[in-house]
């Protein structure tokens, strides 16, 4: 009698279904922008403050 082993790999494997991804809306990159101009800014102020 043999036992079906699940092999680790099989949870790295590819799902049948692909999930699709929705693309993002207006908000959502207003958002991200916001996001990315605040971590911006505030790296310039941590440099400036480091390197002077």
């Amino acid at each position: 009698m043999l036992i079906k082993l699940h092999s680790i790999l099989q949870v790295f494997a590819r799902q049948k279904e692909e999930k699709k991804e929705k693309p993002l809306s207006r908000k959502d990159w207003i958002n991200v922008d916001r996001m990315v101009m605040i971590a911006l800014l505030l790296s310039v102020i941590i440099g400036a403050i480091i390197f002077s």
